[in-house]
């Protein structure tokens, strides 16, 4: 995933480069300004670091249209092969979000599992679960928080963890959804462990749902959402 994109600038040529954390900082070159073309640098990164995070084609093609052709097209080769939309990868302010714990393995989905998530929720960390199946056949619930909750409108499909190519999708439950005598985390527990005992794949998001469309960002309703998959519970990496 794309985080940012940066430039480097010497007296004959800005250099654009996307800088990657997956884990490992890494940077690929995207373009290059030459000389004549220096003072459109802050302009061009900019852009494309907005475009990172509300994904508007015309504010950015504005700014291509005063760069060289070449520099448009390099652009868009780079965006259209390198850089596809993610959805929960940045907040409504642009800002990335970035794994704090990258897997968290937790054998049952029992008190110690519940409390490791209430301890999240509470601090506002964004939650992604899921359950894998280790060499042993046992079935283990792996976590990764994240630094900030995802906010999505009002309108919107409440997600902000894209649903997985070539699986059918059986049921989705958000904590909006009525959990008489037990609070979110709970409930989105038994939801995910009941699924899970008949053998489904399980994933579990946090989001925070706005009550509104414009100007989102930072108001409405933290959810659970869980997504039960037709499909097995798949198999861990042998190298996580």
């Amino acid at each position: 995933m794309v985080n940012s994109f940066i430039a480097h600038t010497s007296p004959g040529r800005s250099r654009v480069f996307a800088l990657h954390k997956d884990p490992h900082d890494r940077l690929e070159a995207v373009t290059t300004l030459g000389g004549g073309d220096l003072h459109l640098t802050d302009d061009l990164v900019g852009a494309l670091n907005n475009y990172l995070a509300d994904r508007d084609d015309g504010a950015l093609q504005a700014v291509l249209d005063g760069t060289p052709k070449a520099v448009q097209m390099a652009t868009k080769r780079y965006l259209k092969e390198e850089c596809p939309p993610e959805a929960g990868a940045f907040t409504g302010f642009g800002c990335p979000i970035e794994i704090v714990r990258e897997a968290v393995y937790f054998s049952q989905a029992d008190d110690e599992l519940e409390d490791y998530l209430q301890g999240a929720y509470m601090i506002g960390l964004g939650i992604r679960m899921s359950n894998e199946r280790g060499s042993d056949g046992d079935v283990d619930w792996v976590v990764q928080l994240r630094n900030d909750e995802v906010s999505v409108p009002a309108s919107a499909e409440p997600r902000s963890w894209e649903l997985p190519a070539g699986v059918e999708l059986l049921e989705t439950w958000t904590s909006k959804q009525p959990h008489p005598g037990k609070g979110p985390v709970r409930a989105a527990l038994g939801v995910a462990a009941s699924a899970s005992a008949g053998g489904r794949w399980v994933r579990i998001h946090t989001l925070l749902h706005s009550d509104r469309d414009v100007d989102y960002e930072g108001s409405g309703t933290s959810e659970f959402v869980v997504d039960i998959f037709d499909a097995p519970i798949p198999q861990q990496d042998p190298e996580d």
